[in-house]
């Protein structure tokens, strides 16, 4: 199966993300947002990121950095992806915003292109809902930093189609990435599980009970995971994970996702980890340390 270009909505960290895994792996990428200044900060960050990506691949797996960026069409215009196979929508956790994203996709792309919500917490169904397609709409949670993890949680909504989910199962397997699919619902399998992890790591921090350190020390030496939870939160970005954590407990029963209130200080006061410069840690040279 062979894919034409693949628009990539939002030039935000993970549309980032995406948008430069496709590159590398051969795809033609439409990439939109709102603002040319947005726009231009995402070429930046692109070309530092694949530059970087090259520098760990062995020689015979580089590419030239101006070649992988010149597969990547940054635009405003949405009319561009009339042409597009499929599409992958990375917009923030905001209802109203991706409806309206949704409705304006859904009068412009080909009835056949199907539609990736590349979402954390919102229930897939809900936004096929918002289509008149929704046999072309599933989710596809891409793990930050996309280029650097194997797998994605691939969800299937109440009425995506098996041709669907071929199709995307066809384009991981071109980007290299094993899908791994579950049914919908509100966080999927990965978030209704980590959101947990994290905002309860944060109650401990915020009784006292350990330190931003200790707590992720004991998920790193204890249980071999590669970042504690408080470091995870940093590099998903902390108003990221409360978005994620208000729309969990709007969808589930019950108290368990309600966000410790240290959370909600630390977004109201711009500290939202590695892409502010701090959060449960301070970062310099790409390297967290102590907050404190």
């Amino acid at each position: 199966m062979s894919f034409g270009p693949v628009g990539v909505i939002g030039a935000g960290v993970m549309g980032v993300g995406v948008a430069q895994d496709l590159a590398q792996t051969g795809h033609r990428v439409i990439l939109i947002d709102m603002t040319d200044e947005i726009l231009e900060a995402a070429r930046r960050q692109l070309t530092k990121h694949v530059r970087f990506h090259h520098l760990v691949k062995r020689d015979a797996e580089r590419q030239d950095v101006a070649e992988v960026i010149e597969r990547i069409r940054f635009s405003r215009d949405y009319g561009l992806l009339a042409g597009a196979d499929f599409v992958i929508e990375n917009v923030t956790e905001d209802w109203d915003l991706k409806q309206s994203v949704y409705r304006d996709l859904d009068g412009i792309c080909s009835p056949e292109c199907p539609f990736a919500a590349n979402t954390s917490a919102i229930p897939i169904s809900r936004i096929a809902a918002a289509t008149d397609r929704a046999s072309r709409v599933l989710g596809m949670h891409f793990m930050n930093p996309v280029p650097l993890k194997p797998a994605v949680e691939v969800i299937r909504g109440r009425h995506t189609s098996d041709a669907t989910i071929e199709e995307a199962e066809a384009l991981l397997t071109r980007m290299g990435k094993e899908a791994i699919i579950v049914n919908d619902s509100p966080g999927f399998v990965s978030n209704r599980v980590l959101m947990l992890t994290i905002n309860e790591s944060v109650s401990i921090l915020h009784e006292g009970v350990a330190t931003a350190e200790t707590i992720d020390a004991i998920f790193k030496r204890c249980f071999a995971h590669e970042m504690g939870p408080l470091e995870t939160a940093d590099l998903i970005g902390l108003d990221t994970v409360l978005q994620t954590l208000r729309v969990l407990s709007d969808a589930v029963s019950g108290s368990k996702y309600w966000p410790c209130p240290l959370l909600e200080s630390m977004v109201d006061s711009g500290l939202l980890g590695r892409k502010s410069g701090q959060g449960f840690y301070r970062y310099e040279g790409g390297e967290p340390l102590p907050a404190g």
